[in-house]
């Protein structure tokens, strides 16, 4: 049968293209729900670096505090996914974060000086995959942080590919179980299960506690 067939090679090839990426998740969602394992304290066991540049203060078409973050970022030559921590008070200085997976940078710019000074943190490996495991670039409780590195979107369209090939997966072995009679009595069994185990967290707790 066409559609069978199809559909085997589908499930198959998906699953090799995916799995890298799966293994990255579940290494990263294990390190991120056992904080207390040593060898992956990534931010204890940073690499900082303090220096400063001379920069040229943005001119007048420089405009919004985006605009000139990414002025302040071309002149040092930092690149990452901008992050607002601050609300400016002083309009000679400048506070925001660059972050990118690996690399965070806590920047200052002092235009009346014009100077930016910078705190740059290096971590390991562990804190890469951690941060690629929540890496998005937008913050729900603060509208300020979008998206404005072209590698984070990528990275977010990437994630988006990962789901959908998870929910064809999924689908795939359902339609490929369904094809098999002898195992439809435990397959429902072993699906009720799972259902009922997911559910208990998804609903059951709001019950419970």
């Amino acid at each position: 049968m066409a559609l069978e067939r199809w559909n085997r090679k589908l499930h198959f090839y998906s699953g090799l293209f995916l799995f890298l990426f799966l293994w990255l998740f579940a290494a990263s969602g294990l390190l991120l729900n056992h904080p207390s394992w040593n060898f992956d304290e990534y931010w204890k066991n940073r690499r900082e670096t303090n220096y400063e540049r001379e920069i040229s203060n943005p001119g007048p078409e420089v405009k919004g505090d985006l605009a000139q973050a990414h002025e302040i970022m071309r002149q040092t030559g930092i690149g990452g996914e901008i992050l607002w921590t601050t609300t400016r008070t002083d309009t000679n200085v400048f506070d925001f974060q660059v972050r990118r997976p690996g690399h965070y940078f806590f920047i200052k710019a002092d235009f009346a000086r014009r100077v930016v000074s910078v705190r740059q943190a290096d971590v390991n490996v562990w804190g890469v995959m951690k941060v690629l495991h929540t890496f998005s670039g937008v913050q729900l409780d603060d509208p300020r942080n979008r998206r404005d590195w072209a590698l984070t979107s990528l990275w977010a369209y990437s994630m988006d590919g990962v789901a959908i090939g998870l929910i064809f997966m999924v689908l795939s072995s359902f339609y490929m179980w369904y094809q098999l009679p002898q195992k439809r009595v435990f397959g429902l069994i072993v699906i009720g299960v799972g259902s009922l185990a997911c559910g208990v967290f998804c609903v059951g707790l709001r019950w419970f506690f």
